[in-house]
């Protein structure tokens, strides 16, 4: 069989002052055995759901002091999906992916007296406290450091950060462009195509602010830097005192910590790089015990597939400006070599 469709062709082609990654399809022949092995974007205890299932089983919340009704979930993806159509007019893109927890559930008034063991499917609600999303646009898609990656946008909803109980306001939303290692299904977000607290008042406020982000994103520096991540490459003595840095960081005094880069993974996911680090296949150490920030990037990203979906966006746009930093550190930056001292 031949190999799965590849992109290739790639060239730049300015949006609004800013460039973007396009690619020209070749003829290529499909194959039924996928090349890269589908895992989920983001683990922790959530579970995959389709939009089908958002928009016809799940309940809407409301602001309980007006009755005003939330932007449900399946408006946000669907939006979403609405600015990126206009954005990338002649590309293709997949079905979203969509994973949920902390599921709410509760009944319709009918069965209000009823044993929760006795209550029927239909008198049943639910909706989802907390949502990710991502859409792939396998049509715009580079190789770097020995991966594919394709540009992906998707975003965050979590009702946990609204105070449902008070009248309609602005909500909050996360939403970004970036990429996705194909290898390992890990998400590589830059602060600049990442929002972390959209605030929105409708579906034209979200469209507006949406595209504003999809338009301004500047891909070709996105991959310039990851492409210079595999050209660093840490010892095992060094990737060590990181780890050991790492979990010291927390307990820094205040005036300290605050002159030294950022890394939020906690102590589980510290681990989870340690181990990995050994063991990965993809992205372990080589025979050396050497690593490139490449890879050391991608084991911060294949880590914090184990955060909830709240804090998840935030915690891989800070593993890519921590990965930066190292860069600086290994070429003498004083300010960024406290990990590595």
């Amino acid at each position: 069989m031949e190999a799965p469709i590849r992109q290739a062709n790639m060239e730049l082609k300015a949006i609004n002052s800013t460039t973007i990654i396009e690619n020209r399809q070749e003829e290529l022949q499909l194959t039924n055995t996928p090349k890269y092995e589908r895992k989920p974007f983001i683990e922790a205890n959530t579970n995959e759901v389709s939009l089908s299932h958002l928009k016809k089983d799940c309940i809407i919340p409301v602001f309980s002091k007006d009755n005003e009704k939330t932007i449900a979930h399946q408006e946000f993806i669907e939006i979403a999906q609405h600015c990126a159509s206009k954005v990338f007019p002649h590309h293709t893109f997949t079905t979203p992916e969509v994973r949920v927890s902390h599921q709410i559930k509760g009944r319709v008034p009918s069965a209000i007296h009823k044993p929760a063991k006795e209550l029927l499917e239909h008198e049943k609600t639910i909706y989802y406290e907390r949502m990710a999303f991502i859409i792939q646009i396998p049509s715009i898609t580079e190789h770097i450091n020995g991966n594919d990656i394709a540009l992906t946008l998707g975003g965050v909803r979590a009702y946990n950060q609204e105070n449902l109980y008070s009248k309609k306001t602005f909500e909050k939303f996360k939403f970004f462009i970036g990429f996705q290692n194909m290898v390992c299904c890990n998400m590589c977000v830059a602060s600049d195509g990442y929002a972390g607290e959209l605030k929105v008042d409708g579906y034209e406020s979200m469209k507006n602010k949406l595209l504003k982000i999809l338009q301004s994103y500047n891909a070709e520096a996105h991959l310039k830097t990851m492409k210079q991540l595999g050209d660093h490459h840490l010892t095992e003595h060094q990737f060590a005192q990181i780890i050991g840095k790492a979990r010291l960081y927390n307990f820094l005094p205040k005036k300290e910590k605050s002159s030294i880069p950022p890394l939020t993974l906690n102590d589980g996911q510290l681990s989870t790089v340690a181990k990995d680090y050994y063991q990965d296949e993809s992205f372990c150490r080589n025979d050396e015990g050497d690593i490139n920030l490449w890879r050391v990037y991608n084991l911060f990203t294949q880590a914090n597939k184990s955060s909830y979906i709240d804090t998840f966006l935030d915690r891989n746009v800070n593993a890519f400006n921590f990965s930066k930093s190292l860069v600086k550190a290994l070429n003498g930056d004083e300010n960024y070599h406290w990990f590595l001292s």
